[in-house]
């Protein structure tokens, strides 16, 4: 639920129209930035105050004295409380410190304070993990377990994740029109991080899916005509009903544990990279990433392909045959 710009102090308030007028971050992304800074600033208030219950705490008053009084040993108690209270994670105390840091930047841009007390603060340290991905056989399993009354559709959603990678935010806001067609080839265009747009190629697959669910798509009182993926209530289709039904298609192929929509793209990136050998400059452009260091995780390899690695060694079989010459002797 995003956070009631009303409860912020105007100078957060200032912020966000910042970051979404003159940054151009997505609607997603400056929700985040709201929600972390309130977070933050109910903890100081209450720290402050002495009320436990942030329900009962009002920050819209907070000033620019509020603000320039905190230095960074707040910060770290409050990265303490996420980590020991809210048990967060470290990716996403890294990414609320992140926010307060943007936050004192706008300020000391602005000229609102002359110095900025959040610069010397350390992140803390993100182990470096692969991202969990399906293999193809676990792909193809999920695609087959997809039935019910709203087949089509759910086949179609969870074939553009498997072969687009596309983020969540992103499939949700497909209208029909963003997908054009050519004598020889399909597109969609997709709005990704900050309202920005990239092409991405629809492959068989894709296409013959969109075609099966257009056939079947309501047509009588839609609310949002223009929307590609429909509720039954026939209106735009929600992240969280998404959500739910890849997760329940998951649990039904066997898959459930630890996977999720986003594990999707995660699955989509490198079947592309292990399967069809695209490269990472490629894959970047597919994905919508800012950075091709963000492209690099998919460049890992699996243990299969670790083992024909060394399967491969001219001396794999060196011993052994000198084990089995000696004993046929």
């Amino acid at each position: 639920m995003p956070v009631s710009r009303s409860a912020l102090p105007k100078l957060v308030r200032d912020f966000l129209l910042d970051l979404t007028v003159v940054k151009n971050k997505s609607a997603l992304t400056v929700d985040e930035y709201a929600s972390d800074l309130r977070t933050f600033f109910l903890f100081i208030e209450s720290r402050r105050t002495g009320e436990k219950d942030f329900k009962k705490i009002d920050i819209s008053n907070m000033t620019l004295d509020d603000f320039s009084s905190l230095q960074y040993e707040d910060v770290y108690e409050f990265l303490a409380y996420c980590k020991n209270e809210r048990d967060n994670s470290a990716r996403t105390r890294a990414r609320k410190l992140s926010s307060i840091r943007v936050f004192y930047r706008f300020l000391e841009v602005r000229g609102y304070i002359a110095k900025n007390p959040m610069v010397r603060i350390e992140s803390p340290k993100i182990e470096k993990t692969l991202p969990k991905f399906l293999s193809l056989e676990q792909s193809i399993a999920l695609l087959n377990s997809i039935d019910g009354p709203n087949r089509e559709r759910d086949y179609c959603i969870i074939t553009l994740f498997l072969n687009c990678g596309m983020r969540l935010a992103e499939l949700v806001s497909i209208d029909y029109n963003d997908i054009s067609y050519t004598n020889d080839s399909a597109y969609i265009i997709l709005t990704g991080k900050g309202n920005k747009q990239r092409l991405v190629y629809l492959n068989q697959a894709c296409t013959d899916a969109i075609a099966a669910y257009m056939k079947v798509r309501p047509k009588d009182g839609v609310i949002d005509k223009n929307a590609l993926f429909l509720s039954e209530r026939k209106q735009r289709i929600s992240p969280k009903t998404v959500q739910r039904m890849v997760k329940m298609y998951l649990i039904k192929a066997g898959l459930g544990d630890g996977y999720s929509v986003h594990k999707l793209r995660h699955t989509a990136a490198t079947l592309m990279y292990q399967h069809g050998h695209v490269d990472t400059l490629a894959l970047k452009e597919i994905l919508g990433h800012e950075s091709l260091a963000t492209t690099q995780i998919y460049t890992h390899v699996s243990a299969q392909q670790l083992k024909q690695a060394t399967d491969s060694n001219p001396l794999s079989t060196f011993g052994s045959n000198k084990k089995n010459e000696e004993s046929t002797s």
